[in-house]
């Protein structure tokens, strides 16, 4: 386990009473990272127990790591220690996504990482361009994918609220009130959201734009450590008014 130090004070942003959340960066295909990280935050409930608890993650489940395929089942399919479970949409779920429905994209998707992804359910990643060929890797791969997993990439949310805290994969646009805000800046943007110092009345919680550790600001926390080239998957703990950091760290 790997801790941080604290960055800013949050004092002002806190989450209902008797709720703690569980709030955790990009995973990118690493599901050693995850089953590791997941034990540890199972560990921190046990010895802190607390009322209500939520796990969050926050997108970008599959693509560059090796075990996109173990990732998504163990999201989708086992049961969560907390009382609830909540999945975001990342960029790269929205590719994946829009390639199953257009699989002219697969070719984009495979620069993106993807390869990775069709590798891990045993699936080969097509070898030309020509339609016909990617239409038939699209189909090998909604085969692999199969009912359930097609479902819960098709039911992933774009944003949670929980208290103080804004949880999405990649940020809001800085010039839109919360109930405007529109799915690919939810899903995609970086500026001006990223250098956005406004008061947006709630911490903002993201993954999407990698730094070697968590990143913490007046307005939001970063949670992307980069899991497939760093080895560290982070995961911040919310409670009351407070904030503790878990990470796990590979090579």
């Amino acid at each position: 386990m790997v801790a941080f130090p604290e960055d800013e004070d949050f004092s002002r942003f806190s989450v209902p009473e008797g709720c703690r959340v569980y709030a955790f960066g990009d995973i990118h295909g690493r599901f050693d990272l995850l089953g590791e990280l997941h034990q540890a935050m199972e560990a921190d409930l046990q010895a802190r127990p607390v009322d209500e608890c939520v796990e969050v993650f926050v997108g970008d489940y599959v693509d560059r790591g090796p075990d996109s395929e173990k990732v998504l089942r163990f999201l989708a399919d086992s049961s969560s220690v907390c009382g609830r479970r909540v999945c975001l949409k990342g960029n790269h779920e929205d590719i994946l996504i829009r390639a199953l429905r257009e699989p002219e994209l697969l070719t984009y998707w495979l620069g993106q990482g993807g390869a990775a992804t069709m590798l891990s359910f045993g699936v080969e990643p097509p070898r030309n361009a020509r339609p016909a060929t990617l239409e038939n890797c699209r189909d090998a791969l909604a085969m692999a994918l199969g009912p359930d997993l097609s479902a819960f990439l098709g039911g992933l949310d774009t944003m949670e609220r929980i208290g103080d805290y804004l949880f999405v994969h990649a940020g809001i646009n800085p010039g839109r009130p919360l109930e405007e805000q529109e799915e690919q800046d939810l899903v995609w943007i970086r500026e001006p959201f990223l250098s956005s110092q406004k008061d947006f009345g709630f911490c903002v919680v993201h993954g999407h734009t990698p730094r070697e550790r968590q990143r913490v600001h007046a307005n939001r926390i970063n949670l992307d450590t980069g899991a497939f080239s760093t080895g560290i998957l982070t995961c911040v703990a919310l409670e009351r008014s407070s904030r503790r950091f878990l990470a796990t760290k590979r090579g």
